[in-house]
């Protein structure tokens, strides 16, 4: 059994010798036992101890029962059962403002804590009791949101290094504990990035972006906002894949939840242990299928941290309301299993069976937990269950699959755009992918859909506008009795074809799309071809990380003559050609998914359709203008994609409430100016 005591002398003016009277007035606890002692809960307004949350009070509350003055810190021990301290728990008078009518808890302290002698502790109390302790004890690794002192400076969310002004360091009891010079943010940000530039491996730049987001949460999002440009392939891709593959290696400190296959019926219990209540977005992995490189099992983790890093610095999600969760169900990558730094479960992947019964736990836990708006982004499943959990749960839950809907919405607003440089409607084009799985055949449906849309044909026959080829060949009618279901509606009448180069000779595509996960595969030979059927090819190489992309952006244009309109998944630098510096444009999934997120939480949207995915890539290519188009560019630049998602959020929220899918109300006049005022700013905020 354990006792809550208040260590009094050093923080709440009351004389020593009345705390033993208050103690046995209030509990009516014998003087002589101490192991039944609680936290005496007088509130100043006769509330109820809510929540049994520790809560400290301002400096100039004064207690209506006993008349004390308390410190804005109120610190808090816990004994066991022999009297030993256990642990000190500062208590954040931030918790006071967020209970309503927030009680004074007044504590009462152990005489057994003064009878260890200094011979036993070195000469000083043992506060701690990790002097006092044996290896034998057990103790309680306890924590509560600290906001003074020392521990304010551990606390990444309102941590703000040297920006604290001289009154804070003095109400927030850290003068001493910073050198004594203040130093502004746009400072702070300045001297960052230079610390950071001085790094030449893109992974030590993300471990110093992932080391700074852990210590000063606003900074992080600060400079991530202001540089987005130059840290985007640091904290996502191409550099985040390298992290992942290395996760095992790097890792310091754990981000979001670990959820595993030996959890299952605890998983409700698990996301109670999350310190955050109001989760608005949650994306998760179970890391099978990690970007173009494969199962990494429990080290996709570093996917869900950087997908919502850009939620809230390119959507404006408050960092609190996100939620990083990784299941864990075993992995099939022998040499993770060998791994002797690997973290996470050292067992093959679960059958089928024992999977989708913890993915259900997870969903209804989600649901029981954070209520019906709460957006959970699939990511990084592998294709045999990333169609499946989005046929399942889109009916019931607020789903979203970035590598299906995500990849699909970004890559057809780029295709809307490069429709005023090579001119024509959508279905005046034939589309051929190479890769058939998640994102192509995500893009490949939303394209046809827009088709459909413009040209008010059945979506059966937009379909035919669009080639798929897999691993196998051209998914051709004759191969139909062995497709997986999703690849079964690109199945076209035609001869079997296997040899690529000889697929583009045959459907003669002005679109090429590359989704395979497999680099080079858009040879000399392709683009050649290509080039020699359009004046103006469009070559759309999507695959990440760089390694894997279909080809470079220099190829791109040195093998089209400088003719082609050229875009990626991961980032290229600009490429010279007889002269002329092409620019070439980023296929990235950022441009949408924070946007469409925001749209979908201004709104209260409960279900997602597909219709709030083509208003997202509309509103996405309308932000492409004349001058990004003499340089070759169909999509904006990053840096001004806080507009941009306003802008992708206001079109989804509109649709939400035309489709009678929100149930925020009434709706707001100007969406764009709600959106952008719904969005989270990482300025430093001035402390009471």
């Amino acid at each position: 059994m354990f006792t809550w005591l208040l260590i009094q002398r050093l923080f709440i003016r009351i004389p020593s010798s009345s705390l033993t009277n208050i103690r046995h007035s209030v509990t009516g606890e014998p003087k002589h036992t101490h192991s039944l002692v609680s936290f005496v809960k007088m509130s100043i307004k006769g509330t109820a101890f809510t929540n049994n949350s520790l809560l400290g009070l301002s400096r100039t509350t004064q207690s209506q029962s006993f008349g004390v003055s308390v410190h804005p810190r109120t610190v808090v021990a816990m004994v066991n059962r022999n009297g030993r301290p256990e642990s000190i728990v500062g208590v954040s008078v931030d918790n006071v403002v967020k209970e309503l009518h927030a009680p004074t808890v007044v504590g009462v302290v152990d005489p057994k804590l003064k009878e260890h002698s200094a011979a036993v502790d070195g000469g000083f109390d043992d506060v701690y009791g990790g002097d006092i302790a044996t290896n034998d004890d057990f103790i309680t690794p306890l924590s509560v949101s600290v906001t003074r002192g020392y521990a304010l400076l551990r606390d990444p969310r309102h941590n703000k290094g040297l920006g604290f002004t001289e009154k804070e360091r003095d109400s927030y009891y850290v003068r001493g504990l910073l050198p004594p010079a203040v130093v502004q943010q746009d400072l702070q940000v300045k001297r960052t990035m230079n610390n950071i530039r001085q790094y030449e491996v893109p992974l030590h730049k993300y471990q110093a972006m992932m080391d700074l987001q852990v210590r000063n949460e606003q900074l992080f999002y600060k400079l991530l906002i202001e540089n987005v440009e130059e840290l985007l392939p640091i904290v996502y891709t191409p550099t985040v894949g390298e992290a992942c593959q290395k996760y095992g290696s790097i890792f310091k400190r754990p981000q979001g939840l670990f959820i595993s296959i030996e959890d299952k019926g605890r998983i409700l219990e698990i996301l109670n242990n999350w310190p955050e209540k109001n989760i608005q977005v949650i994306v998760v992995t179970d890391g099978e299928r990690i970007l173009g490189l494969g199962d990494l099992g429990c080290q996709g983790m570093g996917i869900p941290v950087g997908k919502l890093s850009l939620y809230t610095a390119l959507g404006g999600i408050h960092p609190s309301a996100c939620l990083p969760v990784t299941i864990d169900v075993g992995t099939n990558n022998e040499k993770l299993l060998n791994d002797e730094f690997y973290i996470g479960l050292r067992q093959k992947r679960a059958n089928r069976q024992e999977y989708a019964e913890l993915m259900n736990e997870f969903m209804s836990a989600v649901k029981q937990n954070y209520g019906e708006k709460v957006l959970v982004q699939f990511e990084d499943f592998a294709n045999h269950n990333a169609f499946d959990l989005l046929a399942k749960y889109s009916p019931t839950h607020l789903v979203f699959n970035d590598d299906i809907q995500g990849t699909a919405s970004v890559v057809l607003a780029g295709l809307i755009a490069a429709l005023k440089l090579v001119g024509g409607s959508l279905a005046d084009h034939r589309f051929l992918f190479l890769g058939a799985g998640e994102a192509g055949t995500g893009i490949a449906e939303l394209i046809a859909l827009e088709i459909s849309k413009q040209t008010q044909a059945p979506l059966e026959e937009a379909r035919k506008k669009v080639w798929l080829v897999d691993s196998k060949g051209l998914i051709v009618k004759s191969r139909l009795n062995t497709l997986q279901h999703f690849k079964k509606p690109w199945a076209h009448e035609h001869q079997t074809v296997t040899d690529f180069l000889d697929v583009v000779k045959a459907i003669r595509p002005s679109v090429l799309i590359g989704s395979s996960g497999v680099g080079q595969t858009f040879t000399k030979e392709v683009v050649e071809t290509m080039s020699s059927f359009n004046e103006k090819p469009v070559i759309l190489a999507l695959s990440n990380p760089t390694s894997k992309s279909e080809c470079t952006a220099e190829q791109a244009y040195t093998w089209s003559e400088g003719r082609a309109i050229f875009a990626s998944g991961s980032p290229f630098a600009p490429v010279e050609y007889n002269g002329k510096v092409y620019v070439s444009g980023q296929s990235n999934n950022a441009y949408i998914f924070p946007g469409f997120g925001l749209g979908l939480i201004i709104s209260g949207a409960i279900r997602i359709h597909d219709d709030m995915l083509l208003a997202a890539s509309e509103a996405l290519a309308a932000q492409v203008t004349h001058e990004h188009f003499e340089k070759g560019l169909i999509y904006p630049p990053f840096t001004n994609i806080r507009k941009i998602s306003a802008r992708i959020a206001a079109k989804v929220a509109a649709k939400a409430y035309e489709l009678d899918l929100a149930t925020r109300h009434p709706q707001p006049e100007n969406l764009v100016a709600y959106a952008e005022s719904c969005m989270y700013s990482p300025n430093y905020r001035k402390y009471r």
